[in-house]
């Protein structure tokens, strides 16, 4: 039997999520929309509602339909136009829809890629602090797992530096999340291409989780979005995503693993027949009518712009409190990591906080020590999920406010 860690985050949002009248601060998705809502972001009229069809409910395509693979591929391709891309060549030229599986999500996705790829005797590296079931599911199919650790002074990007000590002769595989998650700290391209020289040299597969991609919404003056990995000339390169995060539709359960590798993706592939064989043709049909020209710059606008917004009210609140909280400001995503302190020195104690402030204010966010890492890493650190409903997150950091100011500030 394989033993696996629990899931922490998504244990402590089970619990809580539905507690009555929460207010939500802990969801990583873009706040949702329904099927009527992308039907009036579409700015052709004509197109046809993404559920008007006659088509039998069979089990579908078995990788997903040709048309969402064409637009998840148009997705990633964004980059290839720079002036060093060789069109002609198979690792820079755009990608095949053929290389791109639909999944269930890209938690099934990042799940079939380690269940296909690692195995006891190789070793995996992965940024630390990120989403758990990055280094948790590899260590239970048996591999050894060392955390590449983010650190603050480097604004949570990887110092490729560290790796020559990480990397060892059976490492198969690093893994990236950009944007990351909780850290909302963005990789950018130089940094990339350092990595990929760097697994090409060694024959490492570099694996990234850009299911937060394309919400590079807060960078810095002069830098600008990177792309996906499968943009920089690697073959052993993978991405995964999904339209929960940045396309505001978790609801419809689409992911999708991507790779100029055609061993790697026949061989996830072959995992897939054992679980779930197709994706629903309904959900298949929603997401290609999501990632359509007239819909998807409409949508991708509307979610830049709550981000900004919502950044913006949650950077004031924290320069509010600035003598009990503090934080690294997100550039990209929809998640920050914020360190809770009484009176300014003893960081809070997280879960306990966590549940008390719930408890008292109806306001819910994640701790990070048992959510993202060891407790010695993230003490008095929560998650915020900010990109929700505006509403939403004034009311919770309002009253979130009066909570500090009675049992935190001295």
């Amino acid at each position: 039997m394989v033993k696996i860690q629990p899931f922490e985050v998504e244990q402590w949002m089970n619990r809580l999520e539905n507690t009555p009248g929460v207010l939500n601060i802990a969801e990583t998705c873009a706040a949702s929309v329904s099927i009527k809502d992308l039907v009036q972001l579409c700015t052709d009229k004509d197109l046809p509602s993404p559920l008007s069809t006659s088509k039998k409910l069979t089990y579908g395509a078995i990788t997903g339909s040709k048309m969402l693979r064409q637009r998840v591929a148009s997705l990633l391709d964004r980059g290839l136009s720079s002036p060093q891309a060789d069109a002609t060549s198979p690792l820079t030229s755009p990608l095949p829809a053929e290389n791109i599986i639909i999944t269930q999500g890209a938690i099934a996705a990042n799940f079939l890629l380690f269940y296909t790829l690692v195995g006891p005797g190789d070793h995996v590296v992965c940024v630390y602090p990120t989403y758990q079931q990055l280094y948790a599911v590899p260590e239970s199919l048996g591999a050894e797992v060392s955390l590449w650790e983010l650190t603050k002074e480097n604004h949570y990007v990887p110092d490729v530096k560290d790796l020559e000590s990480l990397v060892k002769e059976n490492t198969k595989m690093i893994v990236l999340n950009n944007p990351n998650n909780p850290m909302g700290s963005t990789t950018p391209k130089s940094v990339l291409e350092d990595i990929i020289s760097f697994a090409k040299e060694r024959d490492i597969i570099v694996f990234a989780d850009e299911v937060y991609n394309p919400l590079y919404h807060s960078l810095p003056d002069g830098q600008t979005a990177p792309p996906s990995i499968l943009t920089l000339g690697y073959k052993k390169a993978v991405a995964t995503g999904s339209m929960s995060k940045a396309f505001s539709l978790a609801g419809i359960r689409i992911g999708w693993v991507a790779s100029r590798d055609e061993s790697i993706i026949e061989a996830v592939a072959h995992a897939r027949d054992y679980t779930t064989i197709s994706v629903s043709q309904l959900d298949d049909q929603v997401a290609s009518y999501a990632l359509s020209e007239p819909v998807l710059g409409p949508l991708l606008e509307r979610n830049m712009n709550l981000a900004r917004t919502n950044l913006e009210i949650l950077s004031k609140f924290v320069e509010k409190y600035y003598s009990v909280c503090s934080w690294v400001k997100p550039t990209a995503g929809t998640t920050a990591l914020v360190q809770f302190s009484k009176g300014g020195l003893v960081p809070v104690h997280d879960p306990n906080f966590v549940l008390d402030v719930l408890d008292k204010t109806n306001v819910l966010f994640m701790p990070a020590s048992p959510c993202f890492g060891l407790a010695r890493d993230f003490k008095g650190f929560v998650r915020i999920g900010y990109v929700c409903e505006t509403e939403v997150l004034k009311e919770a950091l309002e009253v979130l406010g009066g909570y500090l100011e009675k049992f935190l500030l001295e």
